[in-house]
């Protein structure tokens, strides 16, 4: 198991270089010159001049990619003498319209964005497992069309739109909860906790749909296997043959596209951010690209990156704890 561990994590950082290198070669390609982009249209030839050497953009490309990773382990200095700033490690530069640290900037919002992924993920999966075993326990019943209708609904309806439509009934018609607003935990619970309701639901609705649909036809392929009928011809209870039998091996593909979605809303749910006006790392994205803030955006796709390639070694691990048939194997 640890040689497996060592190994993924081994191909997690192989890849997390793959992604700095195709990411950064992209904006040295194709994009505009960022000196121009810093210093404005109007800027002298020897301003720009000296805004790309201060950044190090007259050197090769390669040199710049191996300034950019020995920033990312051990910081690096932009400019030279007393006008020069540190850039501690991770480095992942400065915003080119800010002037701000880019880990400073995602740090200030990682927050939120963790906050809005975790309750979201929590509340759809608990719905979409409760209703797609109820759905595939009563097949073909009111109870089956009920939950089945409910999905269609979730998957058919944007987000944006619930969004929208969830502001205007619960905020400015019935009052019960505010505008959503960025707030602590620490500093106000109650009003926390209202602030992040609506745009958890609007994001679980879809996912549950999602997950309700997935688990239904996971469990009734599983109830017809041979082993679910020995053990109920053995006696066991109901709640033991469900949740032992077939709920546990049902889980092994819907851990899979749990974690990946996590991991994804994790990189930034850019447009439940923007409508409810969360500034989270998905909004910050959105700034950044309007823009062509370089740097804002290398410093996202990276994020982005470690939280899929994580949740991929973690789904690994956890496939031979849901289902006994899997083992990891360390050859």
């Amino acid at each position: 198991m640890i040689s497996y561990v060592l190994r993924r994590i081994g191909w997690a950082l192989l890849t997390l270089f793959g992604v700095c290198l195709f990411t950064y070669a992209i904006f040295f390609l194709l994009s505009p010159d960022p000196a121009v982009l810093i210093c404005g249209q109007t800027c002298s030839p020897e301003r720009i001049a000296t805004i790309r050497d201060q950044l190090g953009l007259d050197q090769p490309f390669w040199m710049q990619f191996g300034t950019f990773l020995l920033g990312l382990v051990a910081g690096r200095w932009y400019g030279s003498g007393p006008g020069g700033v540190h850039c501690a490690a991770p480095c992942l530069g400065h915003s080119f319209q800010s002037g701000q640290n880019v880990g400073t900037m995602i740090g200030e919002r990682i927050e939120v964005t963790v906050t809005l992924a975790v309750g979201a993920a929590l509340l759809w999966l608990v719905w979409g497992l409760l209703s797609g075993v109820l759905s595939a326990l009563r097949e073909g019943t009111w109870v089956d069309r009920s939950f089945n209708a409910v999905a269609l609904a979730g998957i058919a309806l944007p987000n944006y739109f619930v969004a929208l439509v969830l502001q205007f009934v619960l905020v400015v018609q019935l009052g019960v909860l505010p505008f959503p607003t960025t707030v602590r935990f620490s500093e106000d619970p109650a009003l926390w906790w209202d602030s992040y309701l609506m745009p958890w639901i609007v994001l679980a609705l879809m996912y549950a749909a999602m997950y309700t649909r997935l688990t239904r036809s996971n469990v009734l392929d599983t109830l017809g296997e041979n082993y679910v009928r020995t053990a109920r011809a053995k006696g066991l209870p109901p709640v033991t043959v469900v949740g032992k039998h077939v709920l546990r091996p049902s889980l092994t593909p819907i851990i899979t596209i749990f974690g990946m979605d996590v991991a994804t809303l994790m990189g930034g749910a850019l447009i439940t951010e923007s409508v409810f006006g969360l500034n989270g790392i998905g909004k910050m994205a959105r700034d950044a690209i309007s823009t062509n803030d370089q740097p804002v955006i290398m410093g996202f796709t990276l994020v982005a990156a470690f939280f899929v390639i994580t949740a991929n070694i973690v789904v690994d691990l956890l496939y031979s704890v849901l289902d006994p048939r899997i083992r990891v194997r360390s050859a």
